[in-house]
């Protein structure tokens, strides 16, 4: 169907700018003599009122006929040839409108006087034809570029959905891998304690897949994952590993891509508690900024141990899951400072 008439606004508009052709055609037939304007507006507005919608027809012409360099010669001779099949129509409609004026004293012989005006109507047909043909063609090239944006649009975010999936699954194995690893030196010290912390990272685990299954989540539950996590490492480090949390109101209902917060603590522990004998404190805040969402990771580190590696899988994973998932409208930044080293996360705190 005609895009024109789904939409009763377009239509209207459209038929409005028939208004001036119409006016036009008046002028034009009135100018050219023996017809009066009474007889030129009664014949012209309603040609012109017909002759509107079948100057809607050039849209189905132009779907099956686009422009293409080799057959310009063949797609012209054919609105040529529409052109003046429609306007041996407007013609009919005008004489058919004289005929039927001229039964009426006022108008009597109306059909005679117009015959000498058919040719120039025909002409005016065929421009207004023509002219309607252009138009049409710049709607569908417009709509050709709205359709060739939607399918790049759709591909970017079909793209951006397997980046995060894919960097999802990434996540998974990256921290089980690690915490294996830190069961695996408990056991030889402390089999009680390794216990425990298989049972709590049973529990971790089962918690965390069901989250990663989602596309969001409330920073209160990141937060409760995070915790759960450094309860598992707590088994092991002991009072080496001690935990501060400055959550501002209003922050724990933002939604934040699912274990956002677990690589950050991970990381935190792995360079950085595991790295000193007297161990220390991970520093968890969140802060809002207008319609921003800062959060913030600190741990202590040795600058000069050898487990004090930047940037490691998992702070790469976080960054590209941030940068897929919004773009420009994300960022993270690390920085250390003396012995502390720090990752700053800001994204846009959407609420469900």
């Amino acid at each position: 169907m005609h895009p024109l008439l789904v939409s009763g606004a377009a239509l209207a508009i459209y038929l409005a700018g028939w208004v001036p052709l119409a006016a036009l055609l008046v002028y034009v037939l009135e100018a050219s003599g023996n017809l009066g304007w009474t007889a030129s507006i009664a014949i012209a507005v309603p040609a012109c009122s017909i002759y509107a919608f079948v100057c809607l027809s050039p849209w189905y012409v132009v779907r099956i006929t686009p422009l293409r360099g080799g057959a310009v010669a063949r797609i012209l001779l054919t609105h040529f040839a529409a052109a003046a099949a429609s306007s041996i129509i407007l013609v009919a409609i005008a004489r058919g409108m004289a005929v039927l004026l001229s039964r009426f004293a006022a108008f009597q012989s109306l059909d005679e006087r117009f015959r000498p005006h058919t040719p120039l109507l025909f002409g005016m047909g065929v421009l207004l034809y023509l002219l309607s043909s252009g138009l049409h063609y710049v709607m569908a090239s417009a709509e050709q570029s709205r359709e060739a944006l939607n399918r790049e649009m759709q591909a970017i975010v079909i793209a951006r959905d397997a980046e995060l999936k894919a960097l999802k699954a990434q996540i998974n194995p990256h921290f089980l891998f690690n915490s294996l690893n830190s069961i695996s030196a408990l056991a030889g010290i402390d089999a009680e304690r390794a216990r425990e912390m298989c049972v709590g990272l049973s529990d971790f685990l089962r918690n965390s897949l069901r989250m990663g299954e989602r596309e969001a989540a409330p920073l209160s539950e990141e937060l409760a994952l995070a915790h759960s996590y450094l309860g598992v490492e707590q088994v092991r480090f002991g009072a080496r590993l001690r935990v501060e949390q400055e959550i501002e109101p209003g922050c724990e209902n933002c939604l934040v891509p699912p274990l956002l917060l677990q690589p950050l603590v991970e990381n935190a522990v792995k360079h950085g508690i595991a790295s000193m004998v007297e161990g220390g404190s991970i520093r968890l805040s969140a802060q809002l900024r207008e319609t921003a969402l800062h959060i913030v990771v600190e741990n202590p580190f040795d600058p000069e141990g050898a487990t004090a590696r930047r940037n490691g899988l998992g702070l790469q994973i976080v960054k590209r899951r941030l940068q897929a998932r919004y773009g420009e409208r994300a960022d993270m930044v690390t920085d250390s400072s003396g012995n502390r080293y720090r990752v700053e996360i800001l994204l846009p705190c959407e609420r469900a």
